[in-house]
């Protein structure tokens, strides 16, 4: 109730006050109507009230009971206690919606142009509202009829709305101590030409020059002194203008010529005023960016220049664009890899078995040219690092908004981790090696035993023993396979896809049959030939299909498809498929790496890591993935094109050969 009470006062001296501003004849309409503002105020700052009701309830009566105080007949003062609930009711709906927060408990005053223009089109909305059909009643009552007064009322509640809106909440911030020493000096301007031009030189129609000093008020001297111009000068202007002084005493229809003045006045100091407000509030904002922008930049080159790991983004041309010193320091060339530098093969790149790379086999060329690529291990010799280093490159695409490509790249030096890793895998091949002697002794008596015990019940346990050596074999084999595909030297030939792979199919037929077990479906699409090392060749091909068919699903026939097709820088790109039971997704990357078994599979763990390492040897990847076609699994990988005159035979042989049928026969999945 306080808040009514205190309201309710301040509405009372804001009649009073424009009831002093009445232009000409005692019953005509004031100039100024700051009740208006202080009514519009009032209701809106109680929306969220539960005493609003009664709050719109007092409005009314309240209005009329001083204007008949203060000498308005008691029909007019009815009129204007209604017409000022209706507006100030209207307004307050309309800024609930169009003006959330504003004047509003807790709220904020106007701060943006965008306030100022919605707080304008609901003071319209607002003044028609109330103003209109107040007029309208006024007149029918008066019997004096003049669509000049209607005007005034409606366009005096819009400027009371805007002159006197406009302050509430902001007359008390104070502004710098600066900003005074200018604001009593046009303060002091602004009277003594409001002087000259409305008291001293009243004939001279420059009335409207005066706004080019508010426009310089707006400008120059804070907000709320800009909002306090305009309530002085223009009151000023309007007492004058009562009291028959200045340049629209004596024009046609004055009263509604200094209303539009002063609303002149509000719109342009008050636009302005804004406007300076929130350029000011964004330059401080985009500051603030820059200031934020700046700190992280310095934080991240911290962190990028004390990295260990070597970081380089290079752009669509593979020219350095930005590298830190672990970059310099791993590549050996420091003083080379500068900013616009192009990093190509003629650093000393090579592959790990020592055979040159071409810049078209760099991992950030590749990526540039939209391959997915996994790390690669690349060997780096120059003259900055004659003894070598073994540095892994990861690669990311990065896509900028301009469309351009550009990559990441991170360099870490891994030749210890080499070093080791190739120590134990010699060390493992070494002594496999060693232990398949004792082991073929083991075996050999271990068929004596069997012999000899033949019919008997230890018999059994012999069979257990030959069940373990055999698996101890398959383990060291596959421990001296993978040191062979490792060291071996690679001796590469043309190869026929087509024969080696009707050869293993009919191999694997024949096993099935001999086991008793269920032959597996071939269908071997186009194979074009393969530029690699036949022994290491025929492994890759029959590993990758034994693992196909020891994930067969039982009792479902395995069905195996080959087929190959031209992939970039010379590659061939040769597809296996199988209905197995397939690989989980997460761990297709794992079954490559050494002594890896997936469930319910029996083997060393080595097979698929062999061939891993056989296809990085001829320069190739191999990934695993989901069947696209059904169940089971995709080996996919990558051999270098067959290059000889025998290949591109094998190639015309296979486009002009007419279609077949068999176990093994090449035909489309």
């Amino acid at each position: 109730m306080s808040s009514t009470v205190r309201f309710a006062a301040l509405y009372v001296i804001a009649i009073g006050a424009g009831q002093l501003t009445v232009l000409g004849r005692p019953d005509a309409l004031p100039v100024i109507w700051p009740a208006t503002a202080v009514a519009a105020v009032w209701l809106v700052s109680r929306n969220d009230s539960r005493w609003r009701w009664a709050d719109v309830a007092l409005l009314g009566p309240l209005t009329a009971a001083v204007l008949a105080a203060t000498g308005t007949t008691p029909g007019p003062a009815l009129v204007h206690g209604a017409a000022a609930t209706i507006g100030a009711l209207v307004f307050a709906v309309a800024a609930a919606r169009w003006l959330p927060g504003v004047w509003t408990a807790g709220g904020r005053p106007l701060t943006t142009l965008g306030d100022l223009l919605r707080m304008l089109l609901v003071a319209i909305v607002a003044a028609l509202a109330g103003g209109l059909p107040g007029g309208i009643a006024e007149q029918w009552i008066t019997q004096a009829h003049s669509p000049a007064a209607v005007a005034i009322w409606v366009v005096r509640d819009v400027v009371s709305v805007l002159v006197f809106g406009a302050a509430a909440g902001r007359l008390r911030n104070r502004p710098d101590q600066p900003a005074w020493m200018e604001a009593v000096i046009v303060y002091f301007l602004s009277a003594a030409a409001y002087f000259y031009v409305f008291f001293v030189n009243q004939r001279l129609p420059i009335g409207f020059v005066l706004v080019a000093i508010t426009v310089w008020v707006a400008l120059r001297l804070p907000t709320v002194l800009t909002i306090g111009h305009v309530m002085v000068f223009g009151t000023t202007a309007a007492v004058f203008t009562v009291h028959d002084r200045g340049p629209f005493a004596a024009a046609g229809h004055g009263g509604l010529v200094i209303q539009l003045y002063v609303g002149v006045l509000a719109l342009v100091g008050l636009a302005l005023a804004f406007s300076r407000d929130e350029r000011a509030a964004l330059i401080e904002r985009l500051r603030a960016s820059e200031h934020e922008a700046t700190e992280k930049a310095g934080l991240m080159t911290t962190i990028v220049n004390s990295m260990t790991e070597g970081l380089a983004i290079l752009d669509q041309n593979g020219r350095l664009v930005l590298r830190n010193p672990a970059a310099g320091r791993l590549l050996g060339a420091a003083s080379q890899v500068a900013g616009g530098a192009a990093l190509g093969s003629d650093y000393g790149f090579f592959h790990p078995d020592g055979t040159p790379l071409s810049d078209a086999e760099l991992p950030y060329h590749r990526a540039l040219a939209g391959e997915d690529v996994q790390p690669m291990d690349v060997l780096i010799r120059n003259a900055a690092v004659p003894e070598g280093r073994i540095v892994r490159f990861n690669v990311a695409r990065l896509a900028s908004p301009g469309g351009l490509q550009h990559v990441v790249v991170i360099f870490h030096d891994v030749t210890a981790d080499r070093r080791h890793r190739d120590e134990l895998m010699s060390f493992a091949g070494l002594v496999a090696h060693d232990l398949l002697n004792p082991l073929t002794t083991i075996e050999g008596w271990a068929e004596v035993l069997e012999s000899e015990l033949a019919g008997y019940k230890p018999a059994e346990r012999v069979s257990r023993i030959q069940r373990a050596a055999a698996r101890m074999r398959t383990f060291l084999n596959g421990l001296l396979a993978y040191t062979a595909a490792r060291d071996g030297k690679l001796m590469p030939t043309t190869i026929n896809l087509q024969l080696l792979l009707t050869d293993i199919a009919n191999s694997r037929y024949d096993q099935a049959e001999s086991n008793g077990k269920q032959p597996p479906q071939f269908a071997l699409g186009r194979l074009d030939a393969v530029e690699a090392d036949p022994v290491l060749a025929r492994q890759l091909f029959e590993s990758l299909i034994d693992n196909a068919l020891d994930l067969a699903v039982p009792g479902v026939p395995p069905q195996i498809s080959v087929a190959a097709q031209p992939a970039p820088n010379g590659m061939l790109r040769i597809d296996i498929l199988d209905n197995g039971r397939g690989i989980p997704a997460g761990m297709r990357q794992a079954v490559f790496t050494s002594f890896h078994r997936a469930e319910g599979y029996g083997g060393s763990g080595l097979e698929l890591a062999v061939c891993k390492r056989i296809v990085e040897r001829h320069g190739g990847t191999i990934e695993a993935m989901a069947n696209p076609y059904g169940s089971g699994t995709r080996m996919t990988f990558t051999l270098p094109a067959g290059r000889s005159a025998y290949a591109r035979t094998l190639e015309n042989q296979w486009q002009h050969r007419p279609q077949t049928s068999g176990a093994a026969a090449p035909h489309p999945r």
